[in-house]
């Protein structure tokens, strides 16, 4: 089996990551589509995106544990939802692996990235000047890439778009280790809350998650 990583979430969900070994007929095959998911998988043009699709769905498909139809769903803001069963999910993919995350009654963010130093690049952009104070010197790699992963997963958290990665989201200091936990706040004018993120590194990659 592919997964690589998985944790239960109480009694009521699951988070696994799903490494994208498989070619492209062998994840087809698992799935059942209907003939608008097929025509959606044959528009895709790039490879890396067909395999990222079939694989986030074959591990939705996994953790759901069901021989039937699934009905995933996008909102109008691009949120994943599921037609036919009691489960808010999250979905997101880097280069060679899938997490999907499935929770009941509560809401779900998450996100796996591979990580390198481009993202050095665009610090600034989605790290405010109070955030990037307290990035570790020696792991700031690692450190940056929880804190994007903290703001992509409260984005998906919060499912409504228009949430400034800056402004928006705000992050406590927090110290880097291996597997942990931070605080972050959404800070919108009609909408503030805070959450408790989790975050673990699984070698190259970076995983961050929160239920709510």
């Amino acid at each position: 089996m592919p997964i690589i990583w998985s944790k239960k979430l109480g009694n009521n969900g699951e988070l696994a990551v799903w490494h994208i070994s498989e070619v492209a007929d062998e994840l087809y095959n698992k799935l059942q589509l209907n003939n608008a998911e097929k025509a959606f998988y044959d528009s895709l043009q790039s490879s890396k995106r067909n395999m990222h699709w079939l694989g986030s769905r074959v591990l939705l498909r996994t953790l759901l544990n069901t021989t039937e139809y699934i009905d995933c769903q996008l909102d109008e803001n691009n949120k994943p939802y599921l037609v036919n069963f009691p489960y808010e999910i999250s979905i997101s993919h880097s280069n060679d692996y899938a997490a999907v995350i499935i929770c009941k009654e509560k809401a779900v963010g998450v996100d796996v990235e591979k990580m390198s130093d481009k993202i050095e690049r665009i610090a600034k952009r989605f790290l405010s000047v109070q955030e990037l104070s307290f990035i570790n010197i020696e792991n700031r790699i690692k450190h940056l890439y929880v804190c994007w992963g903290i703001k992509e997963t409260l984005f998906k958290l919060y499912g409504k778009g228009n949430l400034p990665f800056i402004d928006g989201i705000v992050i406590d200091k927090f110290e880097i280790k291996e597997s942990g936990t931070a605080t972050a706040h959404i800070n919108l004018e009609n909408f503030k809350a805070s959450y408790t993120i989790e975050y673990t590194s699984l070698g190259e990659y970076m995983l961050t998650w929160c239920v709510s």
